[in-house]
């Protein structure tokens, strides 16, 4: 198994009130499926609120034990925030093994981006062997939920065959899901399958037309390319009048 190069960059709450896991590659984004349920976790349970404001004053070692407390409870919020504390070192050593045990915790618990996050680490084999199978059921656990990540994800495991049998119409049907959720690279790669047609895609060059330009939109060079090629390619096929 591989250690990340950076393990678990340290993560700062977000405006929703937990914190972010820039954990395994992760963005600091929660999936807006857990949004409300995240906010609500830290609403409805003090001791969470408090570790929350706690984490975001740097006071870190008194933040971690808050969220024990919390997550000793069930909040699954606080199961994840702990969980992220205890890999990241924050507010004490740094605890592996046991920062997994709370990451499941959560992911049992139904929180999406602790499922998606559980998935990564397998996908990626970060401390903990490789397995893509077991990867692929967190990831779709997650995407099954909305999270755009773990769409994403689901997606290039369908297209590569890794953890799953290869299935181009599954893989399409997920970057879909995570372009309309916003993703940049999602966006470009369904502008491509409706490009080029195929695995039951009908081609369309004005729909990959404009998931070009969602993408390019977002900063994507080569999606902005890609839109101006296929712009100049309609104008020549528009019929004149």
């Amino acid at each position: 198994m591989k250690r990340p190069k950076a393990l678990f960059g340290r993560a700062r709450a977000l405006a929703i009130g937990c914190l972010a896991a820039a954990a395994l590659g992760v963005s600091g984004v929660t999936a807006a499926a857990d949004a409300a349920s995240a906010t609500a976790g830290a609403e409805s349970d003090p001791q969470t609120a408090n570790a929350v404001a706690d984490y975001n004053a740097g006071n870190l070692s008194a933040a971690r034990a808050e969220f024990l407390a919390a997550a000793e409870r069930g909040n699954r919020l606080a199961e994840f925030n702990y969980a992220m504390m205890l890999v990241n070192g924050e507010g004490g050593a740094a605890d592996v093994g046991e920062g997994r045990k709370w990451l499941r915790k959560a992911a049992d618990a139904n929180m999406s981006h602790a499922q998606y996050v559980y998935g990564k680490m397998y996908d990626d084999g970060d401390f903990v062997e490789r397995d893509p199978v077991q990867a692929h059921q967190w990831f779709l656990k997650a995407a099954k939920q909305g999270h755009v990540q773990a769409e994403l994800a689901l997606a290039n495991q369908y297209l590569d065959g890794r953890g799953t049998t290869r299935d181009n119409k599954q893989a399409f049907y997920w970057y879909k899901k995570a372009a309309e959720g916003g993703d940049m690279t999602a966006q470009y790669v369904t502008g491509s399958f409706y490009e080029r047609g195929g695995d039951g895609v009908p081609k369309n060059l004005n729909v990959a037309r404009a998931y070009y330009a969602a993408a390019a939109a977002q900063g994507d060079p080569v999606a902005r390319l890609k839109y101006q090629q296929l712009s100049a390619q309609l104008m020549k096929s528009a019929p004149t009048q």
